[in-house]
Formats: structure tokens, C-alpha cells, sequence
């Protein structure tokens, strides 16, 4: 019966031990998770903290685009005065301005063309004013030749306006 117990103990001993790496799987698995967890936050913080940056680069303005013209002195329509004005085109890049200047010929033209026809009272008033500067705008837009692209003019600024 000695040899009995002895052997049964040993049984029940070992069948209530686990082994080593089984009481450690749950605590390695808690640490694997932590340690997935926290990397995907430092992730996901440096990816949120880089996007603005990347926004605020991409959204900064291109400074501005001027080119001056020449000033003008144009006979009025039909009223016996002539306007003598300077403008000022706001262009959408450095190509622009390159491709305004080799056609600065045409662009006078219609620019004297388009202001002669205008009366004194047609333009001496504000709203007459910008109806002037929408129509330059137009007028300027048009390509200068059958398949060049449109100028980019965003704005078109009176720097003189002297009506006589």
C-alpha cells in the first residue's frame, strides 16, 4: 500500500502542474497586445501630427503674379474727352507673363479698341469702373492666336484714371 500512495501523489501532482510556459502565455499575450497597442497609437499620432504640416505647405499661397502695362491715352466715345489710364494685370504665373509680353502688341490693341468705345459717363462712376475691368479681363482671356491656351488673369488693377 506504501508503494500505492506514493505513485498515486505523484499522479495527482502532476496532473495539477501546469507546465512552465502555460502559466506565462497569458501574461506574454497581455504584453504582445500592450505593446501592439501602444505602437499603433505613436503611429496614428505621428501621422495626425505630419498631415496639417503637409496641408499648410500645399495651401500656402503663391505670392502674386503683376504685370504693368503701359499707360493709355484714348478718345472717348462721343463726348469730346479722352481718357489717359494705367492698369495693372494680375497674372496666374511667370508663363503667363511671358506669353502676355510676347503678344503685348494685341493685348493694346484690344485694350485701346475695347476702352475708346466706352462714354465718359459710361466710366466715370464705381460700378462703371468694374463693368470696364470685367470686360478687360475678358478681353485679355481670349487667346491671342487659334490654338494657344487662355491667359490666366485673375485681376486687373486701375493704378490712373484721369478723364478730360
Amino acid at each position: 500500500m506504501a508503494n500505492a500512495d506514493p505513485k498515486s501523489s505523484d499522479a495527482d501532482a502532476s496532473a495539477g502542474k501546469k507546465p512552465a510556459w502555460k502559466k506565462w502565455l497569458p501574461i506574454a499575450l497581455l504584453v504582445l497586445v500592450g505593446a501592439a497597442a501602444a505602437g499603433g497609437w505613436f503611429y496614428w499620432k505621428r501621422s495626425a501630427d505630419k498631415e496639417p504640416h503637409a496641408e499648410a505647405q500645399a495651401a500656402a499661397p503663391q505670392p502674386p503674379v503683376f504685370q504693368p502695362l503701359e499707360p493709355f491715352t484714348v478718345n472717348l466715345n462721343g463726348d469730346g474727352l479722352f481718357l489717359q489710364t494705367a492698369l495693372t494685370l494680375q497674372l496666374g504665373s511667370q508663363k503667363d507673363v511671358e506669353h502676355l509680353k510676347l503678344y503685348l502688341p494685341q493685348v493694346r490693341s484690344r485694350l485701346l479698341m475695347l476702352i475708346s468705345a466706352k462714354t465718359g459717363e459710361e466710366i466715370s462712376s464705381t460700378e462703371g469702373k468694374q463693368q470696364l475691368i470685367e470686360e478687360i479681363m475678358s478681353s485679355v482671356r481670349q487667346p491671342f492666336a487659334p490654338g494657344l491656351p487662355e491667359i490666366q488673369i485673375s485681376n486687373v488693377f486701375i493704378t490712373s484714371f484721369v478723364i478730360q
